[in-house]
């Protein structure tokens, strides 16, 4: 009987995802289908649901409702060379699974199939994660999550809330979570746009998102 137990347990463990998926849906999020204007976004589904999707400007910041997750950008958040990218998130809820959000630079063809981009994560146990998008894969550029001291870890609510900054150098970025350096590396050319990337089933606020020359 024990062994017949393990092998169950084994097989819930190793479904698929998309039966993962199915244990976890995308929220449906009251509102939603519109951005600021001049936003745009990208989901990671094709056949996601952009009327679960709500971003809207809220105080002197923005405020995300998300069913499905994606990115977030204006193509005038666009720079070269040397620059800075910083934001503040506030999730406000916990998800009924670890999700993050956080900021990207270097994006290229963001709506199109050639789509690549760097993005910085944080989320809500007090761990980071930096990758690289190409197209429809994706690769670790830290060594996965990463717990850090720099990051907030969620309180009893489920809030947590950290400042993340990434400043690019003649190819070198510099990863930073509330102020502390957490990561830094040779990426070569991250010319592109700078926006905002939230997973799904997250409710964040982002204030002071700003894109600095150098």
């Amino acid at each position: 009987m024990r062994t017949m137990l393990t092998l169950a347990a084994l097989a819930a463990m190793s479904l698929p995802l998309s039966a993962q998926v199915r244990d976890d849906p995308d929220n449906k999020v009251e509102g939603g289908g519109t951005l600021p204007s001049g936003w745009q976004m990208r989901l990671d589904r094709p056949n996601a649901a952009a009327a679960d999707v709500k971003l809207v400007t809220m105080g002197p910041g923005l405020h995300a409702t998300l069913g499905p997750s994606g990115i977030f950008w204006q193509n005038s958040n666009t720079a070269s060379g040397s620059y800075h990218a910083v934001a503040t998130f506030t999730r406000t809820k916990a998800p009924q699974h670890p999700e993050a959000y956080g900021l990207f630079v270097g994006g290229k063809d963001l709506e199109g199939a050639d789509q690549s981009y760097v993005y910085f994560l944080v989320r809500g146990d007090g761990s980071y994660l930096i990758k690289r998008r190409t197209g429809a894969t994706t690769a670790n550029i830290s060594e996965g999550w990463t717990k850090s001291e720099a990051a907030t870890t969620a309180d009893e609510s489920g809030k947590a809330t950290d400042r993340l900054e990434i400043l690019v150098q003649n190819g070198k970025a510099a990863f930073s979570i509330n102020g502390t350096a957490v990561y830094s590396a040779e990426l070569g050319n991250l010319d592109g746009i700078t926006g905002l990337r939230v997973n799904h089933n997250l409710d964040v606020h982002i204030a002071g998102f700003g894109l600095h020359a150098m």
